[in-house]
């Protein structure tokens, strides 16, 4: 499944970064790099972050920094260090910083077992097995039983005004947020309606969710009642043959996609470019990140941008060029040296983006 076309990226990550001057006067120059606000890595006070190139808006998902100190002060921290001014929101973020039950299972995953392997003989590219869940502890289950009653209570009693507190602050930092991550299909209905509540009251869009047909069909409807969209996010499921959006989009006109182009081109091969064509109406965001194809050794792996396969140019200049307004969200997934961390990271790749892009 290999796109005959397929481009390869005229901007590799050495040309980008270029000699030790060049990278010094990252640090140095005070830069239109993100518009009129920012100097790289330092926030000028009474300035914000913008970080859309040519007309195509560059974010990032929260997800991005989750190797660091979560909440809300903090993510808009990140932001300006990085120049971002466009976000996914992963929602624990502001739940945490609203006094939320804290959930036993993030100490429970705090040491998650290693990722599973392939199956001898599994073609290459293939996607990995699913993730087990171990068994819980009757204890473990009971501590478990006790949290969801607890967020239930909290999020059904938490006051729509505290949600526009947050917005607030996000606003007067120069930030938006286009989506934020709930993932509620299993919650309660009461539950739900919350969610699509607190993403209006951030300024969303739509809320976010994996992709698949139950979840679609549980939350279309809330969509539609909030006026939203319900947005769902792709992993590997184009690799499996006969995989098509159209069945989800049946459902309802409120149901939308988070492109992840990435995922698709590591276990496809495929140019991105012939999904986000062929749906560009109906993709709020794309995932971007770097990965090898499938028929690289090692196959479907994420890299530093620049140093893979999947064609990060062509995926921003067609966006460019069509004036599509979708989201362009850095997924960093590669792994970060010691000598660096997830700021610096998303901070470079936003940088590579505008190289492209202006």
């Amino acid at each position: 499944m290999e796109d005959k076309n397929k481009s390869k990226q005229s901007l590799s990550r050495r040309k980008f970064l270029g000699s030790t001057a060049t990278v010094a006067a990252f640090s140095l120059i005070p830069v239109n790099l993100f518009g009129k606000s920012t100097i790289v890595g330092k926030v000028v006070p009474g300035t914000k972050p913008d970080s859309n190139f040519g007309g195509v808006q560059i974010g990032t998902i929260t997800y991005s920094w989750r190797d660091r100190e979560g909440g809300v002060e903090n993510i808009i921290k990140y932001c300006s260090e990085t120049g971002i001014n466009s976000i996914e929101l992963m929602s624990g973020d502001v739940e945490d910083s609203l006094g939320a039950p804290k959930n036993p299972m993030m100490a429970m995953f705090a040491h998650p077992p290693a990722a599973p392997k392939p199956a001898a003989g599994a073609p290459a590219g293939a996607p990995p097995p699913a993730f087990k869940r171990p068994e819980f502890t009757p204890e473990q289950k009971a501590e478990i039983a006790k949290y969801e009653k607890e967020i239930k209570e909290w999020r059904l009693a938490l006051p729509i005004s505290k949600i526009e507190d947050v917005r607030k602050m996000f606003d007067n930092a120069g930030i938006n947020i286009h989506i934020v991550k709930f993932s509620p299909a299993r919650w309660s209905d009461g539950e739900i309606d919350y969610a699509f509540k607190a993403a209006k009251a951030l300024g969303a869009k739509g809320v976010s969710e994996e992709l698949g047909m139950e979840a679609v069909k549980k939350l279309a409807p809330f969509a539609e009642k909030h006026g939203m969209f319900a947005i769902f996010h792709t992993h590997f499921q184009f690799a499996t043959p006969g995989f098509s959006y159209d069945p989800f989009m049946a459902i309802s006109p409120a149901v939308m996609f988070n492109f992840d182009s990435g995922h698709f081109f590591g276990s496809t091969g495929i140019h991105p470019n012939t999904i986000i064509d062929k749906y560009h109406d109906r993709i709020v965001s794309i995932h971007i990140k770097d990965k090898t194809g499938p028929k690289t050794d090692p196959a479907n792996t994420n890299q530093v941008w620049g140093q893979g396969e999947c064609p990060l140019e062509d995926i921003l200049l067609n966006i460019k060029q069509k004036g599509w307004p979708i989201f362009c969200d850095i997924e960093l997934e590669y792994d970060v040296k010691p000598w660096s961390n997830s700021v610096k990271e998303v901070r470079t790749c936003a940088h590579y983006a505008r190289q492209i892009l202006i």
